[in-house]
């Protein structure tokens, strides 16, 4: 076994190693890569029944508090915006007045936290248990709330739509003061990243003319609208979910990579 001693062998031996090495590689991420596909096209996608029956398990059941399902929430869209957007800007969060609003709030926390510079859009500021808190720690983050939508976005890298929720009904009849932000995001130009459910979008039949987000985070499990998303990165993130209740529920969640909080489905 001589020949392997010269340098010239010895250059095509390790070049035959290392090609066997990278085939063997390309080869199981081929398999792998199918597999997840595989997993990921049966995620169940959830009616508005049964994303209300699922939290309501988690809530009875299970013994979730609102404000813990909030941190579970806001920390994956938090983490979704850190990889679909990774140049450190300026973050417009439009939160809602309900849980949607509260996911919105607790993820302009982590955002200032991934050292991004968040500032929040807070029209509607509910004083029932747990937003009071979540909004005074928001702002003990440094993060500037406001009312309402300022005058120009452009200067945003990303808008977080954070208004409405899977419990949303009746695209023609949103009140004050959405009544005029869902059209601005409509309009704008700025890349949109919307929590769970478009705002204004059907929460199953979803909308052709309403908002088309860039980055849609499904919580939980995608819902039937989610099946119109058209847009560059669909995430999930619901790694909270007890593999019981996925049982039930048949959800098909993914497999998360290693201890990541969100999925690309």
């Amino acid at each position: 076994m001589v020949w392997f001693r010269t340098p010239r062998t010895h250059g095509v031996c390790l070049f035959m190693v290392a090609a066997l090495v990278s085939h063997i590689l390309r080869t199981q991420y081929r398999s792998f890569s199918k597999l997840a596909a595989r997993s990921m096209s049966n995620v169940t996608y959830l009616g508005q029944e049964q994303a209300q029956n699922i939290d309501i398990e988690l809530f009875d059941e299970y013994k979730f508090s609102i404000d813990q399902l909030m941190e579970l929430a806001g920390l994956p869209v938090a983490k979704a915006v850190e990889k679909s957007y990774p140049n450190r800007g300026e973050i417009l969060v439009v939160c809602g007045p309900g849980n949607n609003g509260g996911d919105g709030l607790v993820a302009a926390r982590h955002l200032a936290l991934f050292n991004y510079k968040p500032t929040v859009v807070y029209p509607k500021q509910p004083n029932k248990h747990p937003f009071p808190s979540l909004l005074h720690q928001v702002k003990a983050m440094g993060v500037s709330v406001s009312p309402s939508l300022p005058s120009n976005l452009s200067t945003y890298t990303c808008i977080v739509d954070a208004v409405f929720g899977f419990s949303f009904r009746g695209a023609n009849n949103i009140r004050a003061p959405f009544d005029t932000i869902i059209p601005a995001l409509v309009n704008t130009t700025v890349p949109i990243a919307s929590v769970d459910v478009p705002s204004g979008w059907e929460v199953e039949e979803g909308s052709t003319n309403g908002i088309q987000p860039d980055v849609l985070i499904s919580l939980t499990a995608p819902k039937l609208c989610a099946k119109q998303f058209r847009g560059r990165h669909h995430w999930l993130g619901g790694r909270f979910v007890p593999p019981a209740l996925a049982q039930k529920y048949s959800l098909n969640l993914p497999e998360y990579p290693g201890a990541d909080q969100v999925v690309l489905i």
